[in-house]
């Protein structure tokens, strides 16, 4: 088939087709592409065209560009949710059919910050109990998670075997989380995290800051997880009003 064989722009059109050859598996996932030159040729395009195709490729993540090494084609995320979605990390990893996992880190008893008084609305000598996690899916490291939670929530023990925090405040401390107020946002490479979660060097992280709410609209949980970009995709839908 002509890449020339429309009216679009011709960079649309190297776009599609590129996108189909790596749905067919003509160029596999984290396969390095053909040099520029031997692409363009073999699309029978300019390589400005190809450029401007690859640009937005790699802006949708289709893509990776490695400085001085290639480009390469992006693995697919294994987990998609709508960010307007209150999924736990658990229900989205069994949503695909993979086992969830957690590889505890630590959990200590810290005075409050300011920023942890202003979140909760709890007093300067309310103690906070934080907790970090490795959640894991057929236990490959996924998400890096922190979790921060006021201490007189929490009944005087509680389970750490059970993986997911929302169970744990459902079950334990009989306080149902109904909804949260996020802010995501792409990272680089992260010099604790990344090795971590065995992250290649040029591949991202999104990070997903939630504070939690109960059906009495109090704050209750604030986490910040980190996601593995090349795993984890969120969409929104928008309406028009």
């Amino acid at each position: 088939m002509s890449i020339k064989s429309d009216s679009r722009h011709l960079y649309l059109q190297v776009i599609d087709r590129l996108k189909q050859d790596f749905e067919q598996g003509i160029y596999k996932e984290k396969e390095k592409l053909p040099s520029e030159f031997d692409l363009a040729k073999h699309l029978g395009v300019s390589r400005a065209t190809l450029r401007e195709a690859l640009r937005i490729l790699e802006e949708e993540n289709v893509i990776i560009r490695r400085h001085g090494v290639g480009t390469f084609v992006n693995a697919k995320p294994l987990f998609t949710s709508g960010i307007e979605q209150l999924n736990s990390v658990t229900e989205m990893i069994k949503q695909v059919g993979m086992k969830p996992g957690t590889i505890f880190l630590s959990s200590s008893t810290q005075s409050p910050t300011e920023e942890d008084v202003r979140r909760f609305s709890c007093s300067n000598e309310e103690e906070i109990f934080v907790m970090e996690r490795v959640r894991t899916a057929n236990g490959e490291p996924v998400v890096y998670c922190i979790d921060k939670i006021p201490e007189n929530i929490l009944p005087n023990k509680f389970s750490h075997g059970e993986e997911s925090i929302f169970n744990i405040l459902d079950a334990e401390a009989n306080r149902r989380i109904t909804y949260a107020i996020a802010q995501i946002e792409p990272i680089g490479y992260h010099e604790k995290i990344s090795p971590i979660l065995e992250c290649d060097p040029e591949t991202a992280l999104l990070v997903l800051k939630q504070m939690h709410f109960d059906e009495m609209d109090e704050p209750i949980l604030y986490s910040v997880n980190y996601f593995k970009a090349d795993k984890f995709s969120f969409h929104v839908l928008r309406k028009r009003i």
